[in-house]
């Protein structure tokens, strides 16, 4: 029996699990007709058999026997005299049934339709692994570090497929050695020359909301809805979640008790504050609390231009703005206001403070209007804000600021 060893391809379909028995037999199977086609230029008469477990391959060719000078298509007819010398037996109208030897394609074919089989092969473990975790974006898995890179970081999961963890997914503070064990959230599946990458994501806020839920049962049932999350990997996080029982307190669930819940959750990345707070579809309401920690005194709203002017006492402006402006920058993504902080008025108490008036010798009038404009109405005010704050809010280049800044400086310091 004229055969082809096929059992190191096949090894490859039974070590991709994916790839289930049928799709393998239907491959093989159209790699070998293709090869009939390219040598009798059709496939209909032929029959390929494969027996997937031992790795033997068969082709089996079908012809009808007519009397001798009556064939019409050699392909699927045969004549009587040249049937009577493969088996004298036969007779006219029977069907003919002959193996195809294998060797007859010639070893250039062959070996050409083992790396089709090949290609094949690896077209489909690719699809497979596409189909698999495209199904499973947004869930957070655990994988070993393999190799650490500068951009990147390459990871394995259980099964030994290659995830990347680019240095934009990860957290500023993070910090990879090989062999420990990394958790993400797949964020994507994208195509690098015409092979899959997995893209994990440890800055998503996709990662926290399935933190929370993994430590939550009350979201995992559903008894409480995450709304929206903004954060700033590293530094803070935002959270507005409600419960749809009113016996549950959504802050106090996700929080747990002494924090117990939200502790392991804050170590996992990397020290970032999370604020939870109480979703609700009132406005202003909802403003003020995603200001938190900083406590509003009133605000201005312009629901038409999406625009919020929160008033604060002195001490909590810079719990309104934070760090780098990080806690105003999340309030704005959560709300979707842009949210602007001003001083509330108060009696000057500061005896080295001076009114910006005072300075309009030295400072253009328009100049002095754009910062009363942000409630900057005294020096003191001026040089409690960052540059890059001042810039931000008014419409003043950082030049004229830090002009400006030096100009209120130099009168303290005479002061003094």
């Amino acid at each position: 029996m004229a055969s082809i060893n096929l059992i190191e391809a096949f090894q490859e379909f039974k070590d991709a699990e994916s790839i289930d028995r049928p799709t393998m037999m239907k491959v093989v199977e159209d790699v070998f007709k293709t090869l009939l086609r390219k040598k009798f230029g059709s496939d209909e008469n032929f029959d390929v058999i494969v027996n997937a477990e031992k790795g033997d391959l068969e082709i089996i060719r079908r012809r009808m026997i007519v009397e001798d000078g009556e064939v019409m298509d050699p392909l699927a007819e045969i004549a009587y005299t040249d049937a009577a010398k493969i088996e004298p037996d036969f007779e006219v109208g029977e069907e003919l049934y002959q193996e195809v030897d294998i060797l007859d394609f010639g070893r250039r074919a062959i070996l050409a339709a083992k790396q089709t089989l090949a290609s094949r092969i690896s077209d489909l473990k690719k699809s497979a692994l596409v189909k698999k975790y495209e199904d499973r974006i947004g869930e957070v898995l655990s994988a070993e570090v393999y190799q650490v890179w500068k951009k990147e970081v390459l990871l394995l999961d259980e099964e030994g497929n290659e995830l990347i963890l680019p240095k934009t997914e990860q957290i500023p503070q993070d910090y990879f050695k090989k062999g420990e064990n990394v958790r993400a959230v797949i964020a994507r599946v994208d195509m690098k020359n015409n092979s899959p990458v997995i893209v994990l994501s440890r800055t998503s806020p996709l990662f926290l909301a399935k933190l929370l839920e993994i430590e939550v049962p009350e979201i995992f049932d559903g008894l409480i809805a995450i709304k929206k999350i903004v954060r700033d990997p590293g530094d803070r996080a935002k959270v507005a979640v409600e419960s749809y029982d009113d016996r549950i307190d959504p802050v106090g669930a996700c929080v747990g008790m002494k924090g117990s819940r939200i502790h392991g959750i804050v170590r996992e990345l990397k020290n970032e504050n999370i604020d939870v707070i109480n979703f609700t579809t009132n406005t202003q309401l909802l403003i003020q609390r995603s200001l938190t920690p900083a406590k509003i005194s009133y605000m201005e709203l312009d629901n038409d231009k999406k625009q919020a002017n929160v008033y604060l006492k002195a001490d909590q402006v810079s719990l309104a703005i934070g760090r780098r402006g990080v806690n105003i920058k999340l309030a704005c993504e959560l709300t979707g206001y842009e949210i602007d902080v001003y001083r509330e008025d108060e009696e000057i108490t500061d005896e080295f403070d001076i009114d910006l008036d005072e300075f309009s010798d030295e400072i253009e009038p328009w100049i002095i209007d754009e910062f009363k404009k942000i409630g900057c109405d005294t020096a003191t005010s001026i040089l409690k804000l960052t540059v890059e704050e001042l810039e931000r809010r008014t419409d003043l280049e950082k030049e004229t600021i830090l002009e400006v800044q030096k100009v209120l400086q130099e009168e303290f310091d005479r002061e003094e």
